[in-house]
């Protein structure tokens, strides 16, 4: 087994060649939420073999690409963070807007059950949506962003509203 250090440049280096990319957690306003551990997600998604990891790290690069492209566009300084504290709850991205939370995402195959953690990580960040986002339902026309309480929402309908 190599030493932390080790793997820690083995991790740069690979982050540097754009073969992946890091989501840090976010700890601003929330008790008891880890600082460390970030979250590591390949660019491409195609390969993964496990449905739900395919499913976030898809999630994810959408997300990367409309915080990337929101800020070069110059309509704010966005991130892409998570959630995690130390009761094991935890929310897969925040998004968030000029160093405030803007909105959560969980990502699920097909669970339409809201995960507890939205609504009580909402109420921590004070984020203005919370979103379980849902891989095998069908798209529907509906903005998403006018709902402020957590709601399952259809993965190409979220998407689709983003840059």
């Amino acid at each position: 087994m190599a030493d932390p250090s080790t793997i820690k440049r083995w991790v740069d280096l690979l982050a540097r060649l754009h073969y992946g990319f890091m989501v840090r957690p976010w700890f601003t306003n929330v008790a008891k939420a880890l600082r460390k551990e970030p979250k590591w997600f390949q660019r491409d998604w195609s390969g993964l073999a496990d449905d739900g990891a395919r499913a976030e790290t898809m999630v994810a690069c959408h997300l990367l690409k409309a915080v990337e492209g929101w800020t070069d566009l110059g309509f704010g300084d966005f991130e892409l963070r998570y959630l995690r504290d130390k009761q094991k709850r935890d929310v897969d991205f925040l998004v968030v807007r000029d160093r405030k939370p803007w909105f959560l995402v969980e990502v699920k195959i097909k669970e339409t059950s809201l995960s507890p953690s939205l609504a009580y990580f909402q109420g921590q960040t004070k984020a203005e949506h919370a979103f379980e986002v849902v891989m095998n339902l069908a798209h529907q026309e509906a903005d998403c962003f006018r709902v402020p309480r957590p709601v399952p929402v259809p993965a190409r309908t979220l998407l689709s509203q983003l840059l």
